[in-house]
């Protein structure tokens, strides 16, 4: 008996049918709005519908309520923003009481959307608490040394919440306690001294929504961990050995890449992105333990491999990643070039790119129970995305020049990369061979004696290293989310 292959024509006679099995009766709306929100056909025809402006700054976080007609977002600008998307209105805007700029939003479940959680460059877990008349109440709830990119809320619960900073530290949140519990500070796998071992620096931290007790984290190295909060609940030491790692084979010691984002699907698939690399759906079945570097090359090869994404570029921002559709079906993300990528999830087919913003796409936020989206970027504005009729084709006619452009930025950067501690010895040695190089050729008297112009120019070249050594940096924490 032969299989009947499918094909656009096949799915077409399919959606005719089911649009018929509602009409007389035989399939329930909630199914039929399932079905056609996972449709091939409508994910290729999204398309700009409209832009949310209003905030000063790059828009680095957004989040649709639960029911879906509210979207919050969150600028560099630190206001937070509440849209009324379907109209493009602002419904209500306040000042977050950040000092710098917001990477995080979030709702708290089960309090009609009055009960918002924000964290920033600052370091800082904020709380607005949207009071009668419009007016918010804020107030700090914890603090990281370190940028804090991402929050975490327990699924379905309006009071427990998670964060994860730049100094490697995980806090768990209940606000009916007012107070934060430090669970753990991640270190390298690595190294076996614990005490002596090198943090990882944390962007991304996501809880299981089928198991609420299991949470992943990912940061500046190639390993995204799993943990059960039962466990460091009651842990007395600052031991963060994980409950199970997930790695691409390829990856597995390499030292050269980090993880930018998670994202659990509703069947607890794992979605890794990396920097500068691709993008990894990891089952299961497909973990290595809590200590990857002990398991043999012949155990590795046992693993199966995870699901890989491609044609995008994630370099210049901490990017996010996202499943899209009702079960799942597609894998969405940004890209520096601009564009926005969306995958088939099965089998990494890509079906949809378009164009999202004039520099980067950071974050992709889908709508919770219809076909569309939100994105955001460097620009000041949030993009809304809905399937309309258009003549243009699902994936624009350059799509090859621009997945080579992509591929081949990520190799010329593999190429070259440096660690940061590489490249601060570098910027030492360097000082150094300048200082001596100066004291070899002139002595005190002949710096008094030089132009003006140039004493200025050699103690501009000397200071540059003398201070950089010092940790300082000429980044602006003010600009956009750029890593």
């Amino acid at each position: 008996m032969e299989m009947e292959v499918d094909t656009p024509r096949k799915r077409i006679r399919v959606g005719f049918d089911e649009i018929r099995r509602r009409e007389v009766g035989f399939s329930s709306p909630t199914f039929f709005r399932r079905y056609f929100s996972g449709s091939e056909v409508l994910v290729k025809q999204i398309n700009l519908q409209g832009k949310l402006a209003g905030h000063d700054g790059c828009v680095n976080a957004i989040q649709f309520n639960s029911t879906g007609d509210i979207l919050v977002s969150g600028s560099d600008d630190r206001q937070v923003v509440f849209w009324d998307w379907t109209t493009q209105k602002k419904k209500l805007s306040y000042d977050s009481g950040h000092l710098d700029n917001i990477f995080q939003t979030k709702i708290m479940p089960l309090t009609d959307d009055r009960i918002i959680v924000t964290s920033s460059a600052d370091g800082q877990v904020r709380l607005g608490q949207v009071k009668e008349h419009g007016k918010v109440f804020t107030k700090k709830l914890g603090k990281h040394q370190g940028r804090v990119h991402n929050l975490a809320v327990e699924p379905g619960s309006p009071h427990v919440l998670y964060s994860c900073g730049e100094d490697g530290i995980v806090q768990h949140f209940d606000l009916r306690t007012h107070s934060c519990t430090r669970l753990f500070c991640c270190s390298s796998l690595a190294d076996n001294d614990i005490q002596h071992s090198k943090k990882i620096r944390l962007n991304s931290i996501v809880i299981d929504p089928r198991n609420p007790n299991y949470f992943g984290v990912g940061g500046s190295d190639e390993y995204a961990r799993v943990y059960d909060i039962r466990k460091c609940q009651w842990s007395s030491n600052d031991d963060s050995t994980p409950l199970d790692t997930f790695c691409p084979r390829h990856l597995i010691k390499s030292n050269e890449v980090h993880i930018t984002a998670l994202a659990y699907s509703s069947s607890s698939e794992l979605l890794v992105s990396y920097n500068d690399e691709l993008i990894y759906l990891f089952q299961k079945d497909m973990g290595m333990g809590p200590d990857p570097c002990s398991v043999s090359p012949i155990q590795t090869q046992k693993l199966g491999e995870p699901q890989v994404y491609t044609g995008h570029r994630n370099s210049q921002t901490v990017k996010g990643v996202s499943f899209f559709g009702p079960s799942d079906e597609y894998v969405a993300t940004g890209s520096d070039c601009g564009h926005i990528f969306i995958w088939e999830k099965k089998d990494a087919r890509l079906v949809r790119v378009m164009f999202g913003d004039r520099r980067v796409v950071n974050q992709i936020e889908p709508h919770p129970h219809v076909a569309m989206f939100a994105s955001c970027g460097i620009e000041k504005t949030v993009k809304l995305w809905c399937p309309s009729p258009s003549e243009s084709p699902p994936l624009p006619d350059n799509i090859e020049k621009i997945m080579e452009s992509n591929k081949q930025g990520r190799e010329d950067h593999s190429r070259v990369y440096l660690s940061p501690d590489v490249i601060m010895r570098i910027l030492r040695l360097q000082r150094n061979q300048a200082v001596a190089y100066i004291e070899s050729r002139f002595d005190r008297a002949d710096f008094q004696d030089s132009d003006d112009d140039d004493n200025e120019g050699r103690d501009a070249y000397v200071m540059a290293f003398s201070e950089g050594e010092e940790g300082s940096s000429s980044e602006d924490p003010r600009d956009c989310n750029i890593s």
